[in-house]
């Protein structure tokens, strides 16, 4: 059973994070969305047509959010963390280490800060008591 009890300001913990996640996930839809519209060639086809990742990633954000707000499950926000903290060191390299990309640093850099952000509320329901 995926759902557990929680007192109201744990519960509350769970609910934040799925919304921060939902909004993460909203930024990197629009960003892809966003490249799309002004150079489709700034997105890699070596995993195929972007379409298909923005209707992957809009399933995915919503398994995520119904996840963290319904199922309020530790162990669940707990995966999500460490699969979502594996963004950062392709972000970190990207704004600060690699001259070849072709977005602006501040694109990386704004990134950065909203992982860190969903991160931070991810931990809050996976960890906190």
């Amino acid at each position: 059973m995926l759902k557990q009890e929680w007192p109201a300001p744990r519960t509350a913990k769970f609910r934040q994070a799925g919304f921060v996640y939902l909004h993460v996930a909203l930024l990197y839809e629009s960003a892809v969305y966003a490249m799309l519209q002004v150079d489709p060639s700034l997105l890699p086809l070596r995993f195929g047509v972007p379409w298909l990742w923005l209707g992957l990633g809009a399933l995915i954000a919503g398994f995520v959010f119904i996840g963290l707000y319904r199922w309020q499950n530790v162990w669940f926000a707990r995966i999500i963390w460490i699969l979502h903290s594996l963004r950062l060191p392709s972000l970190i390299a990207s704004a600060f280490f690699d001259p070849s990309v072709l977005a602006p640093q501040a694109f990386y850099m704004t990134a950065i800060l909203a992982v860190i952000i969903n991160l931070w509320m991810l931990a809050r329901a996976g960890w906190d008591i």
